[in-house]
């Protein structure tokens, strides 16, 4: 029987979603895995939007519950981290002790994205904490994301991918993602 991955990322809210949910869900085969995604669902109707929103998550942690792991997509999106969908579906993976990958098609670290985001204008205060100009501290653990994310998947041994990809492939190119389904085809 084959491992079951769930495949969390933004990549659903890509205009070429189908086409990237598809990709994706073809390599996981080649590894031999089989893919649990996301967007392969089918969503009940609802008589308003918040109701349809709940069914979607109760669908989305349904899979979650079925899949023996996941690769999370944790390239920042919208702003300097990764979705805050794909953050609680890693979290909720790590809650259950599955096993766990990430990766990231930017090799910043989430301080070096952060002092960017103050423009550099980071100083370090009298308690050694670096802090933007509004006082609040920065994270500097040298991880590439939230230190709860990074340390969640490798303390439990798990695995997390750094890609520099090209701006325009920033959610497409699948290098770092291939290098998850490697990781998981090793052990």
């Amino acid at each position: 029987m084959s491992l079951k991955f769930y495949l969390a990322g933004p990549e659903v809210f890509l205009p070429n979603a189908r086409e990237m949910l598809d990709a994706k869900a073809a390599l996981t085969r080649e590894f031999g895995f089989e893919p649990i995604c996301p967007g392969d669902i089918t969503i009940e109707p609802a008589p308003s939007r918040h109701q349809f929103g709940l069914n979607i998550s109760a669908v989305d942690e349904g899979m979650m519950n079925r899949a023996d792991g996941i690769i999370a997509n944790l390239t920042p999106f919208r702003g300097i981290a990764a979705d805050v969908g794909t953050a609680f579906e890693l979290g909720f993976i790590c809650a259950q002790g599955k096993k766990v990958a990430a990766y990231t098609n930017v090799t910043a670290s989430h301080f070096e994205r952060t002092r960017a985001f103050y423009n550099g204008k980071v100083v370090e205060g009298a308690d050694g904490r670096k802090r933007g100009p509004d006082g609040v501290s920065l994270e500097d653990f040298d991880m590439i994301d939230n230190l709860m994310l990074h340390g969640g998947i490798e303390r439990r041994g798990g695995f997390i991918a750094t890609h520099d990809a090209a701006a325009d492939e920033l959610y497409t190119d699948l290098t770092a993602f291939r290098r998850c389904l490697e990781f998981f085809a090793g052990q």
